[in-house]
Parts: C-alpha cells; sequence; structure tokens
C-alpha cells in the first residue's frame, strides 16, 4: 500500500487522533484518584473514542487544519454528552483541561504537518 493510499490517507490521522485521546485519558488517569489501570484509561477515553469515531465516520480530508478543528470540537462535545449521559462526571476544570488538551494534540499534530509541508514545498 503507497503512501498515497485512501485507505491509509484516513487511517494515519485517525490512528494518531485515538493516540492522543488515549494519552490524555492516561495522563488524567494518573493525575487523579483513579490510578493508572487499563479499565481505568477506558472508562475515561470511551467518551472521547466514540466521538472521535464519530467525527472520522462523516468527515472527510482528516489531514486538514479543518477537519482537526471539527475532530476537536466533536470528540470533546460528543464526550463531555456521553459522560454527563453516563453519570461519569463532567466538572467545570474537567471540561477545560479536556478542550485545552485536545485543541493541542488534535489541531496540534496538523500544524505542525502542515507547516512541514509547506516547508518542504
Amino acid at each position: 500500500m503507497n503512501s498515497d493510499s485512501p485507505y491509509l490517507r484516513r487511517l494515519g490521522p485517525f490512528a494518531l487522533d485515538v493516540v492522543l485521546v488515549v494519552v490524555f485519558a492516561t495522563l488524567g488517569s494518573r493525575t487523579h484518584e483513579g490510578g493508572l489501570s487499563l479499565s481505568h484509561v477506558a472508562d475515561v477515553a470511551w467518551p472521547f473514542l466514540v466521538g472521535l469515531g464519530v467525527v472520522h465516520a462523516v468527515a472527510r480530508r482528516p489531514w486538514s487544519l479543518q477537519f482537526g478543528l471539527t475532530a476537536w470540537l466533536g470528540t470533546v462535545a460528543i464526550g463531555m454528552l456521553l459522560r454527563q449521559a453516563t453519570d461519569e462526571g463532567t466538572a467545570f476544570s474537567f471540561v477545560v483541561v479536556a478542550t485545552l488538551f485536545n485543541l493541542a494534540t488534535l489541531v496540534g499534530w496538523r500544524l505542525v504537518a502542515l507547516a512541514l509541508q509547506r516547508r518542504n514545498a
């Protein structure tokens, strides 16, 4: 499969976004009383991963900056709605941290990729 494959162009950004959401959940789990266990990380991550999956399923051009903004907003919004619906908690400080961390990562890597692409063009 070459790097121009449509499959790879969708799978690569999705995989990186998933890793970044899991990093968010892992860092959050590590700093709170839940501890760093696979089940606790999964409890924190799953609503955001569902949100991310929905966005990736319906949006186009996953490498683009516009998609990064959509991924960020959709991941956080759907994640918070699911957390609220399942009584997982949406404390103001958690919402702020989740919003800012996911902005920095889901949009941030795309900004870096865009800058590198322009530099190499």
